[in-house]
């Protein structure tokens, strides 16, 4: 990890709030969770590839008007730039459009869950990854036990009939990218100097230019347009991509990032009712039973070691920092490791800034 850089003005001291943390809170799970409903919705009137760029489209606004509000700088140097490009890729992006593609052939709420696997990747590839990270027994269980939720949710005992594939695997290799965007960014843009808005609005931005080049190549006009996937689209970015973020920084401004990081295991549960509810989505016994194991193993992976003190005299021990994962793959995290000291975190989850 680089050196760490001054603190710089981000949400560190946030003004007093007009709404209570855990209203933010809650409405942070609500939006983040109803976004696989939208993203169904959307792709009912548009391909997948013209959602994921509305969604940026959207996002990209709520985010500029929030860096113009806040009189915010833009990151500066080619190199920052280089890695938000990468960033952008792997954490909005591919996920975002291999979400959108895997919807159009299975629920939303399989989608959802599939999302909640991004800390059992993290921890897997954090191992290989980040050499600062050393597995417990507590966590390489949690890591067993949340792939037998997978498997439990796929209904492996029967062959995986019933289930799509390929539009699982896709909604997989989505969270996997989560997981990998984390570790790059992790690597590359720790104690940049640039505030978490700066460094999302951003990568937002850039995921938006991206899209803005493929999707014209795979896709072409709609003949016609249906005003329910438009506001899918429209409330998937401006809400799940541009607004979501910014409660998130206040949330976590304001309690930290090991409670912020709670929402990561509310949004599947979300999910799951909003598409039995809305999108009459059927709801086998295997689903919510395999949703709680995912959800137990990806709890208990993210389980630190308790610091112990260095026998040396002047030595302190080295604290670790909570995670904060996100489904949104916004970089909050990488601005509050440049103003803070170097230490051993590792990463973990429509979406959603991350310690990794």
């Amino acid at each position: 990890m680089s050196p760490a850089a001054p603190p710089t003005p981000s949400p560190a001291s946030p003004a007093p709030r007009l709404l209570d943390w855990r209203v933010r809170f809650g409405v942070l799970a609500l939006i983040w969770g109803f976004s696989f409903v939208f993203i169904k919705v959307g792709t009912e009137g548009f391909a997948p590839f013209q959602v994921t760029f509305g969604r940026l489209l959207f996002g990209t606004a709520v985010l500029a008007v929030a860096l113009v509000v806040k009189r915010d700088r833009l990151p500066r140097g080619a190199r920052v730039w280089g890695h938000l490009t990468v960033a952008a890729f792997l954490l909005n992006a591919l996920p975002f459009s291999l979400f959108a593609y895997a919807e159009l052939t299975i629920p939303s709420t399989l989608a959802g869950i599939c999302n909640a696997t991004t800390p059992l990747w993290g921890m897997l590839l954090s191992l290989v990854a980040l050499s600062e990270d050393r597995p417990t027994r507590v966590r390489a269980a949690g890591l067993g036990i949340g792939f037998v939720g997978v498997l439990t949710v796929l209904g492996a005992w029967q062959g995986f009939s019933g289930v799509d594939v390929t539009g699982t695997a896709l909604a997989l290799l989505a969270s996997f990218s989560y997981a990998v965007g984390w570790i790059y960014v992790r690597r590359t843009l720790s104690g940049t100097g640039a505030s978490n808005l700066s460094l999302a609005g951003s990568q937002v931005g850039l995921a938006t230019l991206q899209l803005a080049i493929v999707t014209p190549l795979f896709t072409s006009l709609p003949t016609s347009v249906d005003v329910l996937p438009l506001l899918a689209v429209i409330a998937l970015g401006a809400l799940g991509t541009g607004y979501a973020m910014l409660l998130q920084y206040g949330v976590v401004a304001e309690v930290g990032p090991t409670t912020a990081a709670m929402v990561t295991y509310f949004i599947p549960v979300i999910a799951t009712a909003a598409g039995v509810a809305l999108l009459d989505e059927q709801l086998t016994w295997n689903t919510p039973v395999g949703a709680l194991i995912v959800l137990t193993g990806a709890a208990l992976t993210q389980s630190r070691r308790k610091p112990h003190p260095h026998p040396v005299a002047g030595n302190t021990a080295t604290t670790s920092v909570p995670r904060t994962p996100t489904p949104d793959g916004a970089t909050a995290f990488a601005a509050r490791t440049a103003a803070t000291p170097p230490t051993p975190v590792v990463g973990t989850t429509d979406g959603t800034p991350c310690r990794a």
